[in-house]
């Protein structure tokens, strides 16, 4: 059998394994088309010809742009590492200028780009890209090469020799990747990951996840995210049939035609379904309604492990039949397992879902580890609500005296790409200081309890854990965002942006008419009903804690303008500085 040591070897592994006959699936023009194993294989070694061809050699920087995740990136993942060249996979959504940065720093040779729009922005920089050759595009377009040119070029096998003699020269410690890490503040910084970095981190979160061979997953977080790019190779690895959902607006269709047992979801999509569900039930009536909310309620109290008692469980086995089979039903109807990483998932949606049959497994990771630290498992006792779950095999984790989570592993980065001194002040003694705070419970189970970094001091010398409050505050149907501010003032406050949907509907519900966005912000009973919100989440805070007062943001907070990074984290200064009057009202600066 094949053995795994470097990224490329799993398509092989698969092959000679599992000998999938649909490994990938993707939507074009409505219809879905899919691809073997051997497809797979095939078309790879096609392209790693036509980039030697192109004159791509060892270590040649080669950057994949995708709006959407698809076959033809996985394609060339393998094409590009198995000549020794490194994938630059680059966040489509980012700025134009963080694309001339990245593009420029990495000394990319060659850009593959999805469709029209990543072209746009890679076109309306072109003239400042130092090292760019050439840009191909998977979508057939019309003032760009399709990529295909590059599959026709490799279509003569004479030079296959080649492609074998550059494989077998290509070693575990070597640099497979470098991934830009949207950082909250300043330069996006290019992470140096190695085929043993992830491939470390591939077999050693195989212990942990309990898939079945020939499963079906559905994959549409960004695969140039490591996390979404990790499982893709886990998936490779564990024959399973990996389908591309078009695009996040059509995630819930794609789910109904594909039936997923698997997917890897963000907080974030979990807190949208739960609303649109929770939504649902509103509208009923009588007993359906009563049903309803007496399932929810006993979702919201699920403890793993039948913890809750005989009587929790019957009453849980009749909520399933009656309500949450719906539910079930609404995700495909098959779904096993869901993981979920990037950031923290609030206790509540951990419970309800595993409540209706859809537990979601909670790790925690950053780029730097590639990813996983730890992560849990719902089999033999590995699993608890509330914490990121055990340090997975291989990986040592230490907690420093000020509570900061220290990593040491197969799966750390080398280091920051042309930043020694970046480098140096988060790798320390062999150890990668990742900027969280938690700590080891005594069964073992990793609780993360703040970013190091975000923490504050008020003007009383209390600190203040931001994301706690903010996890709190977000558990509100009429609140989206929130950013908890107060550092060196006197007490903390909050920028929300309230949910405009939920607050539209709200408001018809109440006959409260609003003209505009920009006046729901200032509508009193609104402000009223969202400081009913706040006060109901103080409860569970120290009295310095507290959010003493709040503003609302009249635009919804995203990645384009600023507002977040593509991974959905706070750019807390650049939020503060779009904000700074409805700030300064707070504080009466």
């Amino acid at each position: 059998m094949h053995s795994v040591t470097r990224l490329f070897d799993f398509p092989y592994y698969q092959k000679e394994k599992y000998d999938l006959e649909k490994a990938f699936a993707t939507k074009y023009q409505g219809k879905w088309e899919t691809i073997s194993t051997q497809e797979y294989i095939d078309k790879a070694n096609a392209i790693s010809r036509g980039l030697l061809r192109m004159g791509v050699k060892p270590n040649d920087k080669i950057a994949v742009i995708s709006m959407t995740n698809r076959t033809e990136w996985n394609i060339m993942d393998i094409g590009v590492l198995q000549i020794g060249a490194q994938n630059v996979p680059i966040y489509p959504t980012i700025s134009e200028e963080d694309y001339e940065y990245v593009l420029n720093h990495s000394e990319a040779k060659f850009c593959f780009v999805s469709c029209d729009e990543v072209l746009q922005k890679v076109l309306s920089i072109s003239g400042k890209l130092k090292k760019l050759e050439d840009v191909f595009s998977f979508d057939r377009l019309q003032n760009c090469k399709h990529w295909s040119e590059v599959l026709k070029k490799g279509k003569d096998a004479s030079n296959q020799k080649e492609v074998e003699e550059r494989m077998a020269a290509v070693k575990p410690e070597d640099l497979a990747t470098l991934i830009y890490t949207s950082g909250t503040t300043g330069k996006p910084k290019g992470v140096m990951l190695t085929h043993d970095n992830i491939v470390s981190n591939v077999i050693s979160s195989e212990k942990r996840v309990p898939f079945d061979r020939g499963a079906t997953a559905l994959s549409f977080l960004p695969v140039c995210h490591i996390f979404e790019r990790m499982i893709l190779y886990l998936y490779q690895y564990c024959g399973i049939q990996v389908y591309f959902a078009e695009g996040l607006d059509k995630i819930s269709d794609n789910v109904k035609e594909v039936k997923p047992n698997v997917m890897t979801v963000v907080p974030r999509l979990l807190e949208k379904v739960y609303d649109a569900i929770i939504a649902k039930g509103t509208e009923l009536s009588g007993i359906k309604k009563s049903l309803f909310y007496w399932a929810v309620k006993l979702g919201l109290r699920y403890e793993p492990y039948g913890a809750n008692g005989w009587w929790y469980e019957k009453q849980l086995g009749l909520a399933r039949k009656l309500i949450f089979s719906k539910w079930q039903e609404a995700l495909g109807g098959n779904l096993e397992t869901m993981v979920s990483g990037s950031a923290a998932l609030q206790p509540r949606l951990a419970r309800v879902f595993a409540a209706a049959g859809m537990p979601v497994m909670e790790g925690y990771g950053l780029t730097e580890t590639s990813p996983v630290i730890s992560v849990n498992d719902q089999r033999n006792k590995g699993w608890k609500i509330g914490t990121v779950g055990r340090v997975i095999e291989g990986v040592e984790v230490k907690i420093a005296e000020d509570g900061e989570i220290l990593c040491k592993g197969p799966n750390v980065m080398v280091g920051y790409y042309k930043d020694p001194e970046k480098t140096a002040e988060v790798i320390k003694n062999g150890y990668f200081h990742t900027g969280d705070i938690g700590e080891i419970d005594s069964d073992g189970f990793l609780k993360i309890t703040d970013r190091k970094k975000e923490m504050f001091k008020t003007s009383g010398g209390k600190y203040v854990a931001p994301q706690l409050l903010e996890n709190r505050l977000k558990q509100s149907r009429f609140i989206e965002q929130v950013m908890v501010v107060g550092e060196g003032e006197k007490m903390p406050a909050a920028l929300i942006q309230p949910n405009f949907e939920f607050l539209e509907e709200w408001a018809k519900r109440h006959n409260i008419t609003i003209p505009a966005n920009s006046d729901i912000i200032h509508n009193e009973k609104i402000l009223a009903r969202i400081q009913e919100e706040v006060d109901l989440a103080n409860q569970e805070f120290a009295k310095w804690e507290k959010v003493k007062q709040f503003r609302l943001t009249p635009d919804v907070w995203t990645v384009e303008d600023g507002h977040l990074t593509p991974t959905m984290k706070l750019r807390r200064k650049i939020i503060k500085e779009k904000y700074i009057d409805l700030y300064n009202s707070i504080y009466g600066h």
